[in-house]
C-alpha cells in the first residue's frame, strides 16, 4: 500500500463520518421545516458549493472525449436527478416515524441490493452477496420488527428508500464512466432540489423565520453532506483499494448510530444491538467475499500461467 492508498483511505473515512452524522442533522432540520423544504433547501446550497468544481476539474478536451453536455448526459442526469430525488424524500420522511440508528442501517442495505438489483441487467452474483444478504436480513428483522410483530412506519420507507440507493448507484456506475461525475452530479443536485422545492409549495408551510432556525442544519446538510462528502467520494475513488473502500463506506451505518446516541441520546436493545451489528456482518459479506473470491482465483490462473523451471 502506498501513500494514495492511505490518503483515499482517510478521505473515504472522514465522508462515512459525514454521511452518518448527516442523519442527525436531517433529524433535527425537521424540528423547524417540512422534510421537502429541508431536502431542496439542502440540495441547492449543495448544486451551488459543487458549481465552482465544475471549472476547477475541468479536463481539457479530448479529440475522442464524449461531449461535456449532450443530450444523452443530460437525459441520464435528470434520470438520475428523479432517482435521488425519491431515495432522500424517501430516507427523510421515514426519518419523521424511525430513529437515526435504524435509518443509518436500513439505508445501508442497498451495497446488497446493488448486486440483487444488477442481476436485472446481467450482472453476475456471488454466492457470497446472497450469504451477507441473508445475514442482513436477519440483523433487520431483529432490529425492526418489534416483539408484537410490527413494523415503524419509518423503517419501512427507509426499506424502500434503500431500493432506490440501490438503482442510483447503478445509474451512477452506468454515467460516470462516460462523462464527467461532477456535471453528473450537479444536474441530478439542481433536479432534487428543484423537485423537492416544488414538493415542498404544494404541501408545506414555509416561513422565512422556521428556515433561519434550521440554517445550522441545511447547511451541514448540503455544504458538508452534499458538497464536501461528494467531492471527497469521487477524489478518493480514483486512488481506493475496492475492499477498503467497501468496508469504510459501510461505517457510514455505525457513524450514523454513533451521532444518534451522542447528540440525539438514542439507545438500542441488545437485540437491536445483535440486528446491526448482523446487518453490518452481513454489508461486509456481501462486498469482500466476492473480491478475496476474484482474487484467489486471479491468482490460480496467474500460478497456471507461469512457465514451467520457473519455480
Amino acid at each position: 500500500m502506498n501513500l494514495r492508498h492511505y490518503r483515499a483511505d482517510v478521505l473515504m473515512l472522514i465522508t462515512a463520518l459525514i454521511w452518518g452524522s448527516t442523519f442527525v442533522a436531517q433529524r433535527l432540520g425537521m424540528d423547524h421545516i417540512g422534510p421537502f423544504l429541508y431536502t431542496g433547501l439542502r440540495f441547492l446550497i449543495g448544486a451551488i458549493t459543487v458549481m465552482p468544481l465544475i471549472w476547477l476539474l475541468r479536463k481539457p478536451a479530448k479529440s475522442n472525449a464524449q461531449p461535456r453536455m449532450g443530450k444523452a448526459m443530460l437525459l441520464g442526469s435528470m434520470a438520475l436527478g428523479a432517482v435521488l430525488t425519491l431515495g432522500i424524500n424517501l430516507q427523510q420522511i421515514g426519518l419523521m416515524f424511525t430513529t437515526v440508528t435504524n435509518s443509518g442501517f436500513i439505508t445501508g442495505l442497498y451495497v446488497i441490493l446493488v448486486p440483487v438489483f444488477g442481476l436485472f441487467i446481467g450482472m453476475r452474483t456471488h454466492r457470497g452477496t446472497w450469504a451477507g444478504a441473508v445475514m442482513a436480513l436477519v440483523g433487520m428483522v431483529l432490529l425492526s420488527v418489534t416483539s408484537e410483530f410490527t413494523v415503524a412506519p419509518g423503517d419501512w420507507l427507509q426499506l424502500v428508500g434503500a431500493c432506490f440507493w440501490a438503482v442510483h448507484v447503478l445509474l451512477v456506475g452506468a454515467l460516470a464512466s462516460r462523462y464527467d461525475p461532477i456535471i453528473v452530479s450537479f444536474i441530478q443536485f439542481l433536479v432534487c432540489a428543484v423537485v423537492s422545492l416544488s414538493l415542498a409549495l404544494v404541501f408545506e408551510p414555509i416561513s422565512l423565520a422556521a428556515i433561519v432556525e434550521a440554517l445550522p442544519a441545511i447547511l451541514y446538510g448540503g455544504i458538508l453532506a452534499v458538497g464536501v462528502a461528494f467531492t471527497l467520494q469521487v477524489v478518493a475513488q480514483k486512488d481506493a483499494i475496492t475492499s477498503h473502500a467497501a468496508i469504510i463506506l459501510s461505517l457510514e451505518a455505525v457513524f450514523a448510530a454513533l451521532a444518534g446516541w451522542l447528540i440525539l441520546g438514542e439507545t438500542l436493545s441488545p437485540r437491536g444491538l445483535l440486528g446491526c451489528g448482523l446487518m453490518l456482518a452481513g454489508m461486509l459479506t456481501a462486498q469482500l467475499v466476492p473480491i478475496y473470491l476474484d482474487r484467489r482465483k486471479q491468482a490460480a490462473v496467474a500460478v497456471q500461467q507461469e512457465p514451467a523451471g520457473h519455480h
